[in-house]
């Protein structure tokens, strides 16, 4: 029986992402590569210390490139098919701190032509509506308007085309099936697409007609695709890129499960008002007791509790005060209800602000388009 499914499309089970690190073959995150990163940065992200982040693959190396001077630029992104929810800012988050902290170029790719393949639900005009609002929430994270260019895959076709062909003489249909389960019914769009995924790792190295070095900040789940760019990139004359993997933040529905725009109630989305955040929140799954005596009595368990990863993965970047609400919770001093208001406070007032710069995107959002 499989304990856990992780691919591009579909993510079920309770992550165990040791196996996982096993399962793809990946390199954990050890402390000496995040003292490297240190050297640089002065001082980790929380993303970071808290191994959000836990895996990689040449981290190593492309740090010991960026000390020869070798610097990189950066690649994530985005497969538009819904609203943007708080998981979605995770990787872009970390981005944003390397963009600043490296003085990093950075390409966003926004997956248009995948959601349009892979969801027979969506219209391509309903697919770029979902990417207008993403881009929206991409910019409101703050990246440098003069070093980061947004990739429309559809829209920007004309540069991608040329370099995803070279990618796909390279690549089998064994290959693509192997690695992401096609079927016979699986249409052609599909298997092709991961050639245009992979364009972005070595886009820079076309562009400046030499090697720059990649680092893709991503969500675990999307490693598949640049596995198959590592082994193509080569055969073309470039870098291997490296990539950096993210935990998920677990369902509100309890943490076995990831969090899905398709489930509006295990989410919080950038664009939820107020009182949607306390509703959603309020009504999320804890590791409390069954009653306040208990809880009082025998604790709560943080470690199954989505609301306690809420603070671990985003809303509270003081790794004391983040003890401080799990030890609370384990001795039963603080009660779920509470340690929910303190959440709910802390959402409002994070989207508030990101709501503010949402709107304020709508003015700049050309400045980020790739021309």
């Amino acid at each position: 029986m499989v304990e856990f499914i992780v691919t591009p499309w579909e993510v079920k089970g309770k992550v165990d992402y040791k196996k996982l690190i096993e399962q793809f073959g990946l390199k954990e995150l050890t402390p000496e590569i995040l003292e490297k990163i240190k050297k640089y940065t002065k001082q980790l992200h929380f993303l970071l210390r808290r191994r959000i982040f836990f895996a990689h693959r040449d981290l190593d190396w492309l740090l010991a490139e960026f000390e020869k001077g070798n610097k990189f630029y950066l690649y994530t992104g985005r497969g538009p098919s819904g609203k943007t929810h708080i998981g979605h800012l995770i990787p872009w988050i970390l981005t944003k701190w390397l963009q600043d902290k490296f003085d990093a170029k950075l390409y966003f790719q926004m997956t248009n032509d995948e959601k349009f393949l892979f969801k027979r639900e969506l219209t391509l005009e309903k697919v770029d509506e979902f990417m207008y609002e993403n881009m929206l929430d991409v910019i409101a994270i703050g990246f440098n308007p003069r070093k980061t260019k947004i990739i429309r895959d559809i829209q920007d076709i004309s540069l991608l085309y040329p370099e995803a062909l070279k990618v796909a003489r390279h690549l089998t249909f064994s290959t693509v099936k192997a690695v992401f389960g096609f079927k016979e019914s699986s249409n052609v769009g599909q298997i092709f697409f991961t050639c245009l995924q992979s364009v972005p790792a070595f886009i820079e190295s076309v562009l400046r007609k030499r090697n720059v070095p990649c680092l893709i900040p991503l969500a675990v789940d999307q490693d598949p695709h640049f596995r198959i760019t590592r082994d193509v990139a080569p055969k073309l004359g470039y870098y291997k890129p490296a990539i950096v993997h993210s935990k998920f933040l677990p369902s509100l529905k309890g943490i076995g499960e990831k969090m899905s725009s398709s489930e509006p109630e295990t989410c919080v989305f950038t664009t939820d008002p107020p009182e949607q955040v306390e509703k959603k929140i309020m009504n999320a799954f804890t590791g409390g007791r069954d009653t306040a005596q208990e809880q009082r009595k025998y604790g709560g368990n943080p470690q199954i509790c989505p609301v306690y990863y809420y603070y671990l993965f985003f809303f509270e970047q003081d790794d004391k005060k983040l003890k401080e609400i799990e030890e609370s919770c384990k001795s039963g001093k603080t009660l779920c209800g509470e340690c929910k208001r303190m959440l709910i406070e802390k959402i409002n007032k994070f989207l508030k602000e990101h709501q503010r710069k949402r709107e304020k995107a709508r003015r700049i959002v050309n400045k980020f388009l790739l021309k």
